[in-house]
């Protein structure tokens, strides 16, 4: 009888040490672990690229001078490709035309009543470019010194704002209007979205206002700062019910229906007592 009783009390401890880790708050713990080991990630690679500018590490600067200058001598031979460069950086891909875009975005996802994906694709834009300026206050880099300049940009160098600004832009237009496109032609944003990336990265160079290694640290910095928001969005779809999304297949494709985007799923609006059991 007293083995019995052990043996049930050892049972219920147990029992109540799985509930304890399988509920809610066990579920939430494990969301924001992995939420902030994915950011860690993703963080150190620019972390590593900014403690290499700092330090004027030699491999590294010695690119940056090396490309800029074999881009610069490129660039007064060429006056016209100076022109289509100078028209793509600052009219094309400008922060002002991403940001516009992803501004017209919001407002359609709020016409849509899509409230929690609106705030997403702004908080991630807005807090993007905060972060970006205050890095570059903090570390003030000088921008490259060339002779003969074909072209001229204020403030500090690293990271790249342009650069910065394309990533999370694209990143955001992305995640957000992959489930509208057939899945046939979803290769096609794709490359215009990697397009425009490694675009704006080469313009910034080739005309002699950034280094490389500028154009590195703000994609760098952008995928950190969409991955950190990307990962706040997925514990909501959790705590909803909603299954995990691939990349190919957007933020929340639900997007696409006609139906209330944020409607709780059928699973989440069930509660435990009205299941049939």
């Amino acid at each position: 009888m007293a083995q019995r009783t052990a043996r049930s009390r050892r049972l219920g401890t147990f029992r109540a040490l799985l509930a304890r880790h399988s509920g809610p708050d066990a579920a939430f713990g494990r969301r924001l672990v992995l939420a902030v080991t994915a950011t860690a990630a993703v963080a150190v690679p620019f972390a590593l690229a900014l403690v290499l500018v700092e330090s004027r590490w030699p491999p590294l600067y010695r690119l940056d001078r090396a490309t800029a200058e074999r881009l610069h001598r490129t660039a007064l031979e060429h006056p016209a490709w100076v022109r289509v460069l100078d028209f793509f950086t600052g009219v094309v891909w400008d922060p002002v035309t991403m940001r516009l875009l992803v501004a017209a975005l919001v407002v359609w996802l709020l016409t849509r009543r899509a409230w929690r994906l609106a705030t997403w694709a702004a908080v991630t834009a807005t807090s993007g470019a905060l972060i970006g300026f205050l890095v570059k206050n903090v570390v003030e880099r000088a921008r490259p010194h060339l002779p003969e300049p074909v072209a001229h940009a204020p403030g500090f160098s690293f990271p790249s704002g342009h650069a910065m600004t394309a990533m999370t832009s694209c990143a955001v237009l992305l995640l957000v209007l992959l489930p509208l496109v057939p899945r046939a032609w979803r290769p096609l944003p794709w490359a215009l979205a990697v397009t425009a990336v490694l675009g704006v990265g080469y313009t910034r160079v080739a005309l002699g206002v950034h280094w490389v290694s500028d154009v590195v640290g703000g994609w760098l910095l952008g995928i950190a700062v969409v991955t950190a928001t990307t990962l706040a969005f997925e514990a909501w779809r959790a705590d909803t019910g909603r299954p995990r999304t691939a990349v190919s297949e957007g933020l929340e494709p639900e997007i696409s229906s006609d139906a209330d985007p944020e409607a709780p799923s059928r699973a989440a609006a069930v509660g435990p007592s009205d299941r049939v059991t």
